[in-house]
């Protein structure tokens, strides 16, 4: 990777998540994940359906957030983990996806969205029995106790850890 490039990956995830600004070894191992999620990304509307490893397997994760960035990066680390990662960029995409796609294992869901927020996908969610029980976890800067009653089985602040974000991913795909 161009130096170019590799200073256009930190200023964008330090102004847009914030998670650069840790101890070193935190920041070159973020930076070396930048890299690799940067030489392989693939075109947004793509998703990834090949398992990495047969022991992890096939585990299909939908990711529901508006911003292209956060939803693409968030899209390649479950990719890169080994999962099927499939992207849309609200809660009306969401539910289609839900209605006439493939039953994902967990869904990581933004609550700010255009179109339909967060908290509205999860009442209509909630109201169809086929897809009722799909466990969401809920990505928000707000503060945890705006999404306390949306159900979610768990509530990850942004800007995102992504190493807990990954284990959840891992213990809903087990």
């Amino acid at each position: 990777m161009s130096p170019g490039k590799k200073a256009r990956l930190y200023r964008i995830a330090e102004s847009r998540y914030g998670f650069l600004v840790s101890p070193a070894n935190t920041l070159a191992r973020t930076v070396s994940d930048l890299s690799t999620i940067a030489n392989t990304l693939v075109p947004e509307s793509n998703t990834s359906s090949r398992p990495r490893s047969s022991e992890k397997g096939y585990c299909p994760v939908l990711i529901v957030e508006d911003d292209a960035d956060l939803r693409e990066m968030m899209a390649q680390l479950v990719a890169l983990e080994g999962y099927q990662a499939h992207t849309v960029a609200n809660g009306r995409e969401a539910l289609d996806y839900l209605r006439h796609s493939q039953r994902p294992e967990i869904i990581l869901l933004d609550l700010m969205m255009p179109v339909m927020d967060g908290w509205e996908f999860r009442r209509e969610q909630r109201k169809d029995p086929a897809i009722a029980d799909v466990p969401v976890v809920v990505l928000s800067a707000l503060d945890p106790s705006r999404g306390a009653d949306i159900g979610a089985v768990e509530f990850l602040k942004k800007p995102l850890d992504f190493d807990r974000l990954l284990a959840l991913v891992r213990d809903y795909c087990q």
